[in-house]
């Protein structure tokens, strides 16, 4: 029986180096992670002001350590992606070595995204939005130009927050520039659908409207835009401006077209005036348009009264800055 005994004792103390080894293996690779973490860390701190000072070949290589260091440093990816995006130059493009800075940047991102996706920090959560819209950048026009592969980024910003314009206005751009316009039209209705109270939504639409030549369309959009904000001159100032624009740079309007969208550019302007009467740009644009219509005019008396009224606007105009510039300085 103490044979017996004797025999078990070596494979108990067996045990125990076994745990002794295993605990200094454990302490070891904490240390080292530590290690690793305090690193990458300082890595970070220099990284950053290379960053701030716009020195981004040092930052890269500094951001570089720290994520190799310490990869759970889920922030420094987008810094490392953006560094070598900014290390990217548009005329260069087709050179291997340039280009190879927007495949870095676009790996990163990418890494940011995906190690951001559930943040719940604030300032990570921003991050990992900046690193999806910053990739949707670099496959634009010109820099890999590739926007089938921006396309799934963009739905999955949208996916991410359905409530945000701005990634509607991503996708439309993507389907507008690739010649898909019942899409991109569909996109910009979407925006304007997530956020119906925030003005770009209108402006942005309007814009949209205006490039394909449907102006009764870009006018509709405003006039949506001034329906949601009734005290905002800039509203009412817009509609004249884009009024403006069409009757004296469309050659296919007719002299009465012509006429009466001056006559309802003016409405605007008028109200873009009472509502803030010291409203420099409204009171230019109002002369603009008094200049239009005297071109639109048969009797030299009308005409007169036109244009001496737009001259007095003029004036006013002129006034009102040297009185501003005057308060900006004092």
């Amino acid at each position: 029986m103490q044979n017996h005994g004797r025999r078990g004792d070596p494979m108990r103390t067996l045990s125990g180096a076994s745990l002794v080894v295993a605990m200094v293996a454990l302490v070891s690779v904490g240390g080292c992670a530590q290690i690793g973490r305090l690193k990458a860390m300082k890595a970070f701190k220099e990284a950053n002001v290379a960053y701030a000072k716009q020195d981004y070949k040092e930052a890269a290589a500094l951001y570089e350590t720290a994520t190799q260091a310490y990869p759970e440093l889920n922030s420094a990816y987008f810094y490392l992606g953006n560094s070598y995006d900014n290390l990217f130059r548009s005329v260069d493009k087709g050179k291997p070595e340039n280009d190879a800075m927007m495949e870095k940047a676009v790996k990163n991102y990418e890494l940011s995204a995906q190690k951001l996706a559930g943040a719940t920090d604030p300032v990570e959560k921003t991050l990992g939005r900046r690193s999806l819209e910053y990739l949707v950048a670099a496959y634009g026009a010109d820099k890999l130009n590739d926007p089938a592969k921006a396309e799934p980024v963009v739905q999955k910003m949208i996916q991410n927050d359905p409530s945000d314009p701005q990634n509607y206005f991503a996708l439309a751009k993507i389907y507008e520039d690739a010649g898909a316009y019942p899409e991109a039209e569909q996109m910009y209705l979407k925006a304007k659908e997530a956020k119906p109270n925030d003005p770009s939504v209108y402006t942005t639409l309007a814009g949209y409207y205006n490039r394909q030549g449907q102006f009764d369309k870009t006018i509709m959009a405003l006039e949506e835009r001034a329906q949601k904000e009734p005290t905002n001159p800039e509203a009412f100032h817009t509609i004249a401006s884009y009024y403006w624009d069409e009757a004296r740079n469309d050659p296919k309007l007719r002299d009465t077209e012509k006429r009466d969208f001056v006559l309802k550019g003016l409405e605007a302007s008028n109200k873009a005036i009472q509502l803030k009467p010291d409203y420099v740009d409204a009171i230019v644009f109002k002369g603009l348009l008094l200049r239009q219509q005297a071109l639109l005019e048969k009797d030299p008396a009308k005409q007169k009264s036109l244009l001496d009224e737009a001259k007095g606007l003029s004036d006013k105009a002129n006034d009102l800055r040297k009185k501003q510039t005057a308060g900006a300085t004092q």
